[in-house]
């Protein structure tokens, strides 16, 4: 499944075009490196998001399509999660 299509599935962000920006300006990483919205995703990969001033890292668990949003929860875990500072 492709990070951005992904990202909103699992509800992580509330809408795919939000993901596809956020891949597109380099703040979505997979297992340490930065990546395009179309990259696939798939079970046991550690994904990185930063939005703004905060950074939260995930690992995917699943990449099934679910309808309901108590499923989407079982489809990661949260690692950590950060503030980082922003450079001028």
């Amino acid at each position: 499944m492709r990070i951005d299509k992904y990202l909103k599935v699992a509800r992580i962000l509330k809408r795919r075009t939000i993901s596809k920006e956020l891949a597109v300006n380099e703040r979505i990483e997979i297992n340490g490196r930065t990546v395009k919205p179309s990259h696939e995703v798939k079970a046991g990969d550690e994904v990185t998001i930063t939005f703004g001033n905060r950074q939260l890292k995930i690992r995917v668990l699943s990449t099934e399509d679910v309808k309901k949003k108590k499923d989407a929860a079982d489809l990661y875990e949260v690692i950590g999660e950060s503030t980082v500072n922003q450079e001028q």
